[in-house]
């Protein structure tokens, strides 16, 4: 499969976009060697009013649609956590399921994970493995 891919800055209001196709194992590579903590630690250093984005890397799949975002920011005690976000369609309900159901692409997020549980929820979005993602969206 192949995929394209966004990446949101702390310092600058324009997220920066990537459509030229790359490959599962080029878009782990992206993820893995990312500055993460160093664009943390720019966050940190700006004015909180001029802070436009959390330092985020949002991975989609060309094929199927479906989307996987990671987000860091820093825990209570300073440590590296990530938030993920996976873009997936699901039925849901029309008029309240008067008019019956329809598939739309939701967006479900999680929270306080580290670097490395995150890679791995990224892994398995790569290998297609959505049924995992969806489990542990479901918790």
């Amino acid at each position: 499969m192949n995929y394209k891919y966004s990446i949101c800055y702390p310092d600058k209001d324009q997220i920066e976009y990537f459509d030229t196709p790359i490959s599962g194992n080029t878009l782990l590579t992206i993820a893995k060697n990312y500055n993460w903590l160093e664009q943390l630690k720019l966050s940190e250093s700006l004015d909180q009013d001029k802070v436009h984005y959390s330092p985020s890397l949002d991975f989609k799949c060309i094929n199927s649609e479906r989307s996987f975002c990671l987000t860091a920011d820093f825990n209570k005690n300073k440590e590296m956590e990530f938030s993920l976000w996976y873009n997936q369609p699901k039925k849901v309900k029309i008029l309240f399921g008067l008019l019956g159901t329809s598939e739309k692409m939701v967006i479900d997020d999680v929270w306080n994970y580290n670097f490395r549980e995150a890679i791995k929820y990224l892994e398995h979005f790569v290998d297609g493995n959505y049924q995992i993602l969806e489990d542990l969206y479901k918790k």
